[in-house]
């Protein structure tokens, strides 16, 4: 496989060093030659086991085509900064090919400021396999007038996700995120998806969604969320 040029050689000694969020996506689309397909994704308070997060993708739906479908926005309330721990799942499949050392670096700022940074290593997977990733994650403390910083400007915390197989980078994603004081606001991480995870997330999360609530938070952007509810109603009736 050529890599292309516009795509530098990045390690993971590189990226644990990184005082800001990448300026953009680190390899291709093409560089997941492992197939890695991520499945049902489950973001908890291990302490409570409250379901912050749950939802999985359509499998009919198409495969990434551009780097937009890499980025992902979240809305949860100002509790979930002020939580000791959180739990994530994550079911993910793999192609033909054994991956061995498979390691996921994520790094989260504010404002070009570390805040976290995470460091974990799925030993080996075998061939076309399912397999399941729970993690559990210690979660620096933040002052009051940190989470009140944060609060007050939504999107300006953000995340890189790098996945290594060796040290060889297959996959990156971004992440944004907003927190409110609203805590049914949890629910409106529908409309912070690109419009393919949108879809997913109104199909298949098990979150009481409140369609007045959506129409309260609606966006130009988002107005695809509300019309897909709408169509969703009709078929019910």
């Amino acid at each position: 496989m050529v890599e292309d040029k516009k795509y530098p050689e990045v390690t993971p000694e590189e990226v644990v060093n990184y005082t800001a969020p990448a300026d953009s996506f680190l390899c291709p689309l093409g560089a997941n030659v492992y197939s890695i397909a991520f499945g049902r994704f489950i973001i908890r308070n291990p302490n409570t086991n409250e379901i912050f997060l749950d939802v999985a993708p359509d499998e009919d739906a198409p495969p990434m085509t551009s780097d937009e479908m890499r980025t992902i926005k979240y809305s949860f309330p100002k509790e979930f900064l002020m939580m000791a721990q959180m739990g994530t799942m994550v079911e993910f499949k793999v192609g033909p090919k054994e991956v061995k050392n498979f390691r996921m670096i994520e790094r989260h700022y504010f404002r070009n400021i570390l805040l976290r940074s995470y460091d974990f290593t799925f030993g080996f997977c075998i061939p076309s396999s399912k397999n399941t990733w729970e993690l559990i994650y210690t979660i620096p403390h933040l002052r009051e007038e940190e989470i009140t910083d944060i609060v007050r400007h939504p999107f300006e915390t953000k995340s890189d996700s790098f996945y290594f197989v060796g040290d060889k980078l297959i996959m990156h994603h971004k992440a944004e995120y907003k927190y409110t004081m609203c805590n049914c606001c949890l629910n409106c991480n529908v409309l912070h998806f690109t419009y393919r995870r949108i879809y997913y997330c109104i199909r298949y999360t098990t979150l009481a969604v409140s369609y007045t609530h959506l129409r309260a938070h609606e966006t130009g952007r988002n107005l695809v969320c509300r019309l897909l509810l709408e169509k969703k109603k009709k078929k019910k009736k």
